[in-house]
């Protein structure tokens, strides 16, 4: 067995072994309510498309789901002013309130993950998880993989991106103005993309989609 496909079973083994409360947490982040709570707490205000595109769902579903989170006072729907084409998806204080204690509940238990596995360990673990996640960026399941090029861009980016969260004087933390740029909030947010990569493979050994590119990272 060559060696990616002895990390891919470990780490199925690992994930889908020994879930705990813990893990579903963080697994449903990544979906329904839960999701659209943390992405217009990061992004701020968004319309029904976005949402709909970000969570990978039909208009009807996303609809659906804004009408139940409205009845239960965490979002506003309200008519775009400068294009009443557009409807404009707001967070409440209720909603902001409920996604802050959901993601703080998150990062508080990362926070004492890593201060068991200590600082060195942490930076290595939130370092490789980003290398992880950039590469799945992109990759595509049943498609080729991805060029030299593409690698070079997808981490281009993610350096972008870096240099954006910790320039001085920038909040870092979307529309909650948070500033959590910290090793735990990094790693709290990188579990959900690991959680759903992990939990996308089909079982069989061989998922596509589960396996990273083999492209060299471009060095310099």
């Amino acid at each position: 067995m060559d060696f990616e496909q002895e990390a891919l079973q470990a780490l199925r083994r690992d994930v889908h072994g020994g879930k705990s409360a813990m893990w579903h947490q963080v697994e449903g982040a990544g979906k329904g309510e839960p999701f659209v709570l943390r992405h217009l707490l990061k992004h701020g205000v968004q319309t029904p498309s976005r949402l709909a595109g970000a969570l990978h769902a039909s208009s009807g579903r996303i609809s659906a789901l804004l009408g139940s989170m409205e009845k239960k006072g965490y979002v506003t729907r309200e008519i775009d002013d400068h294009d009443r084409r557009n409807i404009l998806v707001t967070l409440t204080d209720k909603g902001t309130e409920r996604a802050r204690h959901d993601r703080d509940d998150v990062d508080s238990v990362v926070r004492w993950i890593f201060s068991q596995m200590g600082e060195r360990r942490t930076r290595e673990f939130v370092e490789l998880a980003g290398e992880f996640m950039t590469y799945m960026s992109v990759c595509t399941p049943g498609g080729p993989r991805p060029s030299a090029e593409d690698v070079r861009q997808a981490f281009a980016e993610r350096e972008e991106r870096d240099r954006q969260d910790e320039s001085p004087g920038d909040s870092g933390g979307g529309a909650d103005g948070s500033g959590r740029t910290a090793d735990g909030a990094k790693g709290a947010e990188g579990l959900n993309d690991t959680a759903d990569a992990v939990s996308s493979a089909d079982g069989s050994g061989g998922s596509k989609q589960a396996k990273v590119a083999k492209t060299a990272v471009p060095k310099g």
